[in-house]
């Protein structure tokens, strides 16, 4: 009987702990943003003014899904405001609309800079000798759960005109990188015939990205892209929901893989580019 009973309590313990957070969601998932949080996300996610209603309500709800879920810690005595979080939340929450998915379950806080900030590196030359540096960085994902971000960068994505580089969904990008068990420029596909398709497509503009850099063309893709794989899909990620006409122009393969990994088409949100006439330019296009 003294078992039993003890069962009992163990197992209305155990149901008792799933269920209080799952109700506590559904709480904060039933209360609107509010006017004030609204208003940053339209005055700081330039995507989410040209959105139709639909992904606006999504992009709300898995925001507030991520304010609740995720801690913000502020560092070299950054105070984290409001407007930090909502903006930060709904920037990484473009990367899940129409995403049957948890909100980035591997990520446990975000760690917010004022500015720059800076990371210590070891780098081992030819001969083996290690050196410890210092590196410059933005942001940066890490694999214990953590994000680190530049509020000045994050800030300045939001404002500036599209075309512009975005820490979040770069940092944002390598989470969802990471989630399938390693930093390989391969998410989550799903088939083995969408990872095939895939692999083929990024791995050739991968390739052509890297020779377009030692020879010092021009694309709309950030050189530092061509760094590796994972890089390469953080930075197409980013140029994805930042210039998606001009990824869709000049690399149509490119832009059909990640419209059908993120489904969604982001140059609905945005006026195509009116092309002005000049001068002849050469055209790389015969080398690739």
């Amino acid at each position: 009987m003294e078992a039993a009973l003890a069962c009992a309590v163990v197992a209305g313990a155990l149901l008792l702990a799933w269920q209080v957070p799952r109700w506590r969601l559904r709480r904060v998932l039933a209360r609107p943003l509010s006017p004030v949080q609204l208003g940053w996300i339209e005055r700081n996610v330039d995507q989410y003014r040209g959105m139709p209603p639909d992904l606006q309500q999504q992009l709300q709800r898995l925001t507030k899904q991520f304010l609740h879920e995720k801690t913000f810690v502020g560092c070299a005595g950054l105070g984290v405001t409001e407007e930090m979080r909502v903006t930060i939340a709904a920037q990484a929450c473009l990367l899940l609309l129409n995403r049957p998915m948890r909100v980035y379950p591997g990520l446990h806080a975000v760690l917010v800079y004022p500015g720059a900030f800076l990371v210590p590196r070891k780098e081992a030359d030819e001969a083996g000798v290690v050196t410890e540096t210092r590196q410059d960085l933005l942001g940066e994902s890490w694999g214990d759960g953590r994000v680190i971000l530049s509020w000045e960068h994050v800030r300045r994505a939001g404002l500036a005109p599209e075309g512009t580089h975005n820490v979040v969904l770069h940092e944002f990008a390598h989470q969802l990188d990471s989630e399938s068990g390693s930093n390989n420029g391969a998410p989550i596909l799903g088939s083995a015939e969408r990872y095939r398709s895939w692999s083929e497509t990024l791995g050739r503009d991968f390739a052509l990205l890297r020779r377009d850099t030692i020879w010092g063309y021009r694309d709309v893709l950030d050189p530092y892209g061509a760094t590796n794989p994972a890089e390469f899909f953080a930075v197409a990620t980013e140029t994805f929901f930042e210039q998606p006409h001009a990824l869709a122009a000049g690399h149509p393969a490119l832009y059909a893989e990640f419209q059908a990994y993120f489904r969604v088409d982001p140059r609905a949100w945005f006026a195509a580019p009116v092309v002005e006439p000049g001068p002849a330019t050469v055209d790389y296009g015969q080398w690739r």
